[in-house]
């Protein structure tokens, strides 16, 4: 769940609160009740921050939107599944970070040999 907050910037709370509202959010519980958060979790939390946060959404009325889109014979555009999102935007510190050590990397092994 930290990764998440990390990845997302949405507090641990907020998570959590999610998971009561939306079914469709459900992360897989290891030992101790710890939450593991597949991709797909991951993307669907990036999606209801994005309608609820950015696109003003209520919470009832992303609940409505996804449970539209669980219906067999759901055909219209505003019930279509979003693409997942490139993991460049999907974790940009992340990727920035893995940039880094690589150029650094890089720079040690030029100096070494």
């Amino acid at each position: 769940m930290g990764e998440v907050t990390q990845a997302t910037g949405i507090a641990t709370h907020t998570l959590r609160y999610w998971e009561g509202r939306f079914p469709q959010l459900k992360p897989v519980t290891r030992a101790g009740n710890r939450r593991y958060y597949r991709p797909a979790d991951v993307a669907l939390v990036q999606r209801i921050d994005r309608l609820l946060n950015h696109e003003g959404y209520t919470v009832r009325g992303v609940q409505q939107l996804l449970a539209a889109e669980r219906k067999p014979g759901a055909t219209s555009a505003a019930s279509a599944p979003a693409a997942p999102a490139p993991v460049a935007t999907v974790m940009p510190d992340t990727i920035d970070a893995i940039r880094l050590i690589r150029d650094y990397l890089r720079e040690a092994l030029d100096t070494d040999g």
